[in-house]
């Protein structure tokens, strides 16, 4: 029968030292992360207030329209709290988040909670979807650019990959948005023009918002993959005749992935904001398509509870982005001040 040799007492400690310390180090990271989390939604929320009253007009005149008079006018301002000075409608803002009460809509009475759990899903769906195109686009495109241009060969092919993913990883949504259009529904006839959560529906779309990320993830994949190749050990192991799959997944990709994801909270952030543009688009019922909506009709509370959101998400992700890198790259966990 086969006994364990039990670890001598010292062992024993400085292993438990090292769990120790290991997880002080995460707590301190973690919590120098909540409170930046903290920091950034005071500011959000505080911007928010502030940017959607520098918007010209008066919300109780266009609910009533240009020929209402200036007492229905003040009737209706009481009513929506806009009588009220500044610190005091601040206020009544945040004791309504912090209880949960994104407030009303000035437009539809509809709770702006509602709207949100009704609208959030589809922009999630559209972001994933997007998602899903940066990676499978990015990843694949910017490694086999790389492994194809090491050692300088296919210089042409080079030039001719760099110039695609400028022009693409530069055109606004709109722009890709209005081309995929022309081209797929009313030049072709493939695929229809108004987006939705149906698979041909949410296509174009999601080529619209993730098209540009993926052309900047492919030039980042590109210039990794090429960093690697260029190594000493990389060119020794070249001499070795090994195989190109086991170069890519055992050196490559995780210098590509490590990369990648410090990027990632931007290009995940570029997504999100992109869906804002994109649904507009595609007549998407989404949290862009009601953003701008809330903004020509001067909703303050719809505007406010959409960015407040949209502020929620980013901040998030840059939070998860980080906990990530932290467990594939602990170094990272030595940064944090």
């Amino acid at each position: 029968m086969q006994t364990t040799t039990p670890l001598p007492p010292q062992k024993r400690s400085r292993s438990r030292d090292d769990h120790q310390q290991a997880a002080a180090v995460w707590l301190h990271y973690l919590a120098v992360r909540a409170r930046g989390l903290v920091v950034v939604l005071v500011a959000i929320t505080i911007l928010t207030f502030l940017v959607v009253r520098l918007v010209p007009g008066d919300p109780a005149r266009l609910i009533l329209g240009p020929t209402a008079s200036a007492e229905d006018v003040k009737r209706v301002r009481e009513q929506l709290g806009l009588t009220d000075s500044l610190p005091q409608q601040f206020w009544s803002y945040v004791t309504g988040i912090l209880h949960g009460d994104l407030g009303t809509s000035f437009t539809n009475s509809q709770p702006v909670s509602t709207l949100l759990s009704q609208r959030f899903p589809l922009t999630v769906e559209l972001a994933c979807a997007g998602l899903l195109v940066v990676i499978l686009l990015g990843f694949p495109l910017g490694l086999a650019a790389g492994l194809l241009g090491r050692d300088g060969r296919g210089a042409w092919r080079s030039g001719v990959f760099s110039a695609i993913t400028s022009v693409v990883g530069a055109l606004p949504e709109y722009i890709t948005g209005t081309l995929l259009i022309l081209i797929f529904p009313l030049t072709l006839g493939y695929l229809p023009v108004q987006g939705g959560s149906g698979p041909d529906e949410i296509l174009l779309p999601a080529l619209a918002v993730g098209l540009g990320p993926a052309a900047v993830l492919a030039r980042l994949v590109r210039n990794e993959t090429r960093a690697v190749l260029n190594q000493e050990y990389m060119m020794t192991a070249a001499s070795k005749r090994i195989s190109t799959w086991r170069t890519v997944s055992r050196h490559i990709l995780p210098n590509v992935i490590t990369s990648t994801l410090t990027l990632g909270g931007v290009l995940l952030i570029a997504l999100i904001g992109g869906t804002v543009i994109t649904e507009n688009v595609f007549n998407m019922a989404g949290l862009g398509n009601a953003l701008v909506r809330a903004v020509q009709s001067n909703d303050y509370p719809v505007v406010q509870g959409i960015l407040l959101l949209l502020g929620l998400v980013a901040v998030l992700i840059n939070v998860a982005v980080d906990v990530v890198l932290g467990v594939l790259d602990p170094r990272v966990l030595g940064e944090t001040a």
